[in-house]
Order: structure tokens, then C-alpha cells, then sequence
């Protein structure tokens, strides 16, 4: 059996453990997609990308990763924004 034989298992293991995890969060999408896996959405931090992405190549070795997560500004703005 290869990895992508098993890739569904895999990605719902990997759910769980976004879900149940300290890090705890939801509002990342996984995907397969062909013989790889997507993964996207939003994040708190760039420590918190760090950690999803160390989980997902721990549960989705072998498979192709793409990642397009966003890291979410949560300081307040440097200067007023101008209208026009």
C-alpha cells in the first residue's frame, strides 16, 4: 500500500489532531487533490503555521504538500488609513 493508497486516513487523522491538539485549530481546509494534499485557510501566527506544518508532514509524509496559509495581522496599524 502507498501513501496516497492511504492518503484519506491520513487527512482525517490530521484533522483530528488540528482539532484536539493544543493548537487547536479550525479554520485550516485540507484537501487531496490528485496524489497531493492542500492545505489552506487562515492562521493566528506565524508560530501556529509552523506547527501545522510540522503536523501535516508528520501524518502526510510521502504525499505532496501544498500550503497556502495565511497569517492573520493582529497589531494595530502603523499609521491612520487616508480616504479618499
Amino acid at each position: 500500500m502507498t501513501a496516497a493508497d492511504t492518503a484519506e486516513y491520513r487527512i482525517a487523522h490530521l484533522r483530528d489532531r488540528l482539532a484536539s491538539e493544543d493548537i487547536a485549530e479550525l479554520g485550516v481546509r485540507i484537501e487531496q487533490r490528485g496524489t497531493g494534499v492542500a492545505l489552506y485557510g487562515t492562521v493566528s501566527s506565524s508560530a501556529c503555521r509552523e506547527e501545522i506544518m510540522r503536523l501535516a508532514e508528520e501524518e502526510l509524509g510521502g504525499l505532496p504538500l501544498h500550503a497556502d496559509l495565511v497569517v492573520v495581522r493582529s497589531d494595530a496599524p502603523e499609521h491612520p488609513e487616508e480616504l479618499t
